[in-house]
C-alpha cells in the first residue's frame, strides 16, 4: 500500500495502549506519516526518541530559528531535512503531520500556517496563549475538519491517569470533595546560553512576551487532569503569585498558587514553587472513602480510616529525579510512599513508562482512522482559557468567573 493511499483509507494495525515493545511491533515500517517537529529545544529533541517508539511516524523534517539548535539536530538525526524558517517545512511534500514545540506564544502563527498548508497538527500544551487567540485557533481548526489537531497533554492518554479517572468515576473511594496538586523543583528554571543574544529565545519562560511562567508548563497538565476528572461546570479562578526569590530579571512568577472552584463543590488547588522540590509532581484526589495519589508514573489508593492516610505515617524517601524538559523534580520509583502501613495502600496497576510516546501512538493512529483524538482543539482550548484565566487571577490578585464562552465543543 501506498503511503497516500493509507493516510487516506487507513490501514490494518493492532490497537495499541501500551509502550515501547508494544508500539514499535504494532506495525511495518513501510506505511508511514512523515512528521516535521517545529521546535528543537530541549522538548522537541525529546521526540527524537519518543518517536522511535511509534514507527507509523516517520520524523523526516526538523526545523528552529536558533542555528545551534540545528546542529544538535542534524547530530542527534543525520538523514533528517532541517530548515530555519517553518513556512518552508510546511512546503516540504513529505510532511504530513507536524509537532510544534516551539516556544508559547510562537504555537498562534505557526498552527494557523500548518492548517493552511494542509497538515496533521500535534500541538505542545499549553495550546495556545490568549483567550482571543485561543478563540481564533479553535475556530480555524473547526474549519479543518478533515486535518487531526491534538494537543499535547499526554496525561490524558496515560494508561495511568485513564486508570485512575475510571477509579474515580466507578466511586472507589467515594464523592469527590477536593483535589490538591503540586508540582515542585528547587532551581532557577534557566538554562546556559552560548551567546546573550540568544537569552530570550533560550530563557524564553522567564519573559512574558513569550511565556505563561510555571501555570501554562507546569501546573496545565495537573489542570487539565482535574478538570477532565471532576466533570461539573467550573465556576470560578483564583491565585496568588510573584517573583519572590529568583529576582534575577524574569518576568514569569517562580512561584504560584492556583484556586479553582467547581458547581459540584469540588475545589482543586496547584502550587508550583522553585524553591523547594519536596514531592514533586504529585497530585491528590481526595473522595469520602478514600484517596488517590498521583505522581507521573505511578499511582496509589489509600482507603480512608485507616493509619495510613495520616500525614504523619507518610515516610518520603529523598532524591527526586529531574524532568528533562521542565527541570522539575518528579517523584520516582525509589521515593515513592512508604509507610509502616503499606499493606492498605493498593498500586494502580499501569505502565511506568513516559506516557507521550502513548500520546503519539494516538495521534497517528487518529490520523489513521480520520478521527480527531481526545485530547482535541476543545479540550485544549479550555485548558488555554483556564490558564490565561490563572495568570490574570494572579496579576490582578483577584476571582476570575469562568465564562461560558470558554467551553468548547467540537464540531459533527
Amino acid at each position: 500500500m501506498k503511503r497516500r493511499d493509507f493516510l487516506i483509507t487507513g490501514g490494518a494495525i493492532a490497537a495499541s495502549v501500551g509502550l515501547g515493545s508494544t508500539l514499535a511491533s504494532a506495525r511495518a515500517p513501510s506505511d508511514q506519516i512523515g512528521i516535521g517537529i517545529i521546535g528543537v529545544g530541549s522538548r522537541g529533541k525529546q521526540h527524537f526518541k519518543f518517536l522511535q517508539d511509534v514507527p507509523m511516524l516517520k520524523l523526516v523534517a526538523n526545523c528552529d530559528v536558533l542555528p545551534f539548535r540545528l546542529d544538535e539536530a542534524k547530530a542527534a538525526e543525520p538523514g533528517v531535512r532541517t530548515y530555519v524558517d517553518y513556512r518552508d517545512l510546511l512546503n516540504d511534500k513529505d510532511v504530513d503531520a507536524v509537532i510544534v514545540s516551539t516556544h508559547f506564544s510562537e504555537h498562534h502563527p505557526v498552527v494557523l500556517a500548518a492548517l493552511d498548508a494542509g497538515k496533521h497538527i500535534y500541538c505542545e500544551k499549553t495550546m495556545i496563549k490568549g483567550i482571543d487567540e485561543t478563540r481564533e485557533i479553535f475556530d480555524a481548526t473547526q474549519k479543518h475538519p478533515k486535518q487531526i489537531f491534538q494537543t499535547g497533554f499526554q496525561y490524558r492518554t496515560s494508561p495511568l491517569f485513564e486508570a485512575a479517572a475510571r477509579s474515580i468515576r466507578n466511586g472507589d473511594i467515594g464523592r469527590i470533595t477536593a483535589i490538591n496538586c503540586q508540582w515542585n523543583r528547587n532551581g532557577n528554571w534557566r538554562r546556559p546560553v552560548p551567546n546573550p543574544k540568544w537569552e530570550r529565545h533560550v530563557n524564553w519562560r522567564m519573559y512574558r512576551e513569550y511565556s505563561g511562567g510555571l501555570v501554562a508548563e507546569l501546573c496545565s497538565h495537573q489542570m487539565g487532569f482535574c478538570d477532565w476528572v471532576i466533570g461539573s461546570e467550573l465556576q470560578q479562578i483564583q491565585g496568588v503569585g510573584g517573583i519572590d526569590f529568583w529576582v534575577d530579571g524574569r518576568e514569569t512568577y517562580d512561584n504560584v498558587h492556583v484556586v479553582t472552584r467547581y458547581k459540584s463543590g469540588v475545589t482543586a488547588t496547584y502550587a508550583s514553587q522553585t524553591t523547594n522540590s519536596l514531592d514533586g509532581f504529585r497530585i491528590a484526589v481526595l473522595g469520602k472513602k478514600g484517596t488517590i495519589i498521583l505522581t507521573t508514573n505511578q499511582g496509589w489508593t489509600i482507603p480512608e480510616g485507616n493509619a495510613v492516610a495520616s500525614p504523619d505515617n507518610l515516610d518520603l524517601v529523598s532524591g527526586a529525579l529531574v524532568d528533562g524538559w521542565t527541570g522539575a523534580s518528579i517523584v520516582g520509583p525509589e521515593n515513592a510512599y512508604r509507610t509502616a502501613n503499606e499493606r492498605f495502600m493498593q498500586r494502580i496497576d499501569a505502565p511506568t513508562d513516559d506516557p507521550t510516546p502513548v500520546a503519539l501512538q494516538k495521534f497517528a493512529e487518529a490520523i489513521r482512522d480520520r478521527r480527531q483524538p481526545v485530547s482535541n482543539a476543545a479540550s485544549g482550548a479550555k485548558l488555554s482559557a483556564m490558564v490565561q484565566s490563572a495568570i490574570d487571577a494572579m496579576d490582578g490578585r483577584k476571582v476570575i468567573p469562568w465564562r461560558a464562552e470558554n467551553n468548547y465543543q467540537m464540531g459533527p
